[in-house]
């Protein structure tokens, strides 16, 4: 990551704002809100426990928190949300509407049909955690699939990706390809909550991970002398750390092979890193996956540098709440992660507990906020009038019939 000081935090208060439906069942003053501009006068209290949500990480006596610098737009994108709670795209079953689909695979996020030589990607609602589903989000399979193609575009100088069309907000049309078992992994911080983070393992006494050698004394959130690669593959249910060797060794992919996806996972990483910092967000770390087409190309596929394949910091505070010995201020899911962790084990319990409104809402927020930050345009969010689904099986089933 450059060295040089993050950019003023008036660049992103000058995002573009989400687009509300005129149609939509809100009153007129929370479809068109006269008080998106920042004004003392506009700003609301927020439920208590979207309060908590906004300030995760902020410790006592920080300075407030950059998602929350539009207090308008943030109180218009909560009341979508929750006006949306009853219309996500949980489940899908495009192979009983569309003529011609398959269903192959029914992912965490994204369920995947086939039909010729192509794929249609599907991205739900679904928030996945701990290896399984904690709750829908509104508008959030819009935001991932809308944020990975944006990326696709913009990562053609690095890698080909296996996109084809985005017939749908939520859906792309791609390439088939031969998809490699392991997901590559980048990170620049010592970080992480979950079993596999760095953090938590390093915490625990690891000092080699991944045939990454870490050396003694770092802290949690500190950043890396330089990014590192932490490669898994899946066992069951869940992943699995390996080494670049036990992946060659075991057959999971040619030496060749790795080394050229390694090579474009470093590289997209740190463009998403250059990237990220020019819009005032650090982009903490990430993961990959590549396919290989029957003429040997080593494609890009599934999502890049999303909320949910990505954990982004808020730059302009990094260093001064590292030195505090503070949280950064984070753009991603990990504060309903810890949400679970302190109310079950998510990783054991067989039902687990309802994901509060407030939280998924706010979640909702953050995805939003994360897209018109990196992308520089605004999130258009739907009627929420028409089902997702109904939606969706129409416009993949006149794109089908266009390929």
């Amino acid at each position: 990551m450059s060295p040089s000081a993050p950019p003023s935090a008036l660049r992103l208060r000058g995002l573009p704002k989400a687009s509300l439906p005129a149609s939509s069942s809100f009153p007129p003053s929370a479809r068109f809100p006269h008080h998106l501009s920042m004004s003392a006068s506009s700003s609301r209290r927020p439920p208590p426990l979207a309060a908590t949500a906004a300030a995760a990480g902020t410790g006592s006596g920080a300075s407030p928190s950059l998602l929350a610098a539009d207090p308008g737009h943030r109180d218009a994108v909560l009341l979508a949300a929750r006006g949306a709670m009853a219309n996500c795209l949980g489940e899908t079953s495009l192979h009983l509407a569309v003529p011609g689909l398959r269903l192959a695979a029914k992912g965490k996020v994204r369920d995947v049909y086939e039909s010729g030589e192509h794929l249609v990607l599907v991205t739900t609602d679904r928030q996945s955690a701990f290896d399984r589903v904690l709750a829908s989000i509104p508008f959030k399979g819009q935001v991932l699939n809308e944020t990975s193609l944006w990326w696709f575009d913009r990562t053609r100088h690095i890698t080909p990706n296996a996109v084809v069309s985005s017939p749908d907000k939520n859906v792309t049309i791609a390439k088939r390809c031969s998809v490699f078992p392991v997901e590559f992994v980048v990170r620049g911080y010592v970080t992480g909550s979950t079993d596999t983070s760095l953090w938590t393992v390093y915490n625990k006494g690891a000092r080699n991970y991944c045939g990454n050698v870490l050396r003694d004394g770092m802290v949690k959130n500190q950043k890396l002398s330089a990014n590192i690669l932490t490669p898994t593959t899946k066992a069951a249910d869940h992943d699995v750390p390996v080494t670049p060797e036990e992946i060659i060794n075991s057959g999971l992919m040619s030496k060749e092979d790795f080394d050229e996806a390694r090579s474009k996972a470093l590289s997209l990483f740190a463009y998403g890193q250059e990237v990220a910092l020019e819009n005032g967000l650090i982009l903490v770390d990430t993961k990959y996956e590549f396919g290989k087409t029957a003429d040997g190309t080593i494609m890009l596929i599934d999502e890049v540098h999303t909320p949910d394949s990505s954990r982004y910091w808020i730059a302009d505070s990094y260093e001064e709440r590292f030195s505090s010995g503070l949280e950064p201020e984070n753009v991603d899911k990990e504060f309903l992660r810890l949400w679970f962790k302190n109310n079950c084990n998510p990783y054991e319990d067989a039902v687990l507990p309802e994901a509060p409104e407030e939280l998924v809402c706010e979640l909702a927020w953050r995805y939003i906020f994360l897209f018109e930050t990196i992308t520089n345009t605004k999130f258009e969010i739907p009627k929420t009038q028409e089902p997702i689904h109904e939606r969706i099986s129409r416009n993949v089933a006149q794109a089908l019939q266009n390929l």
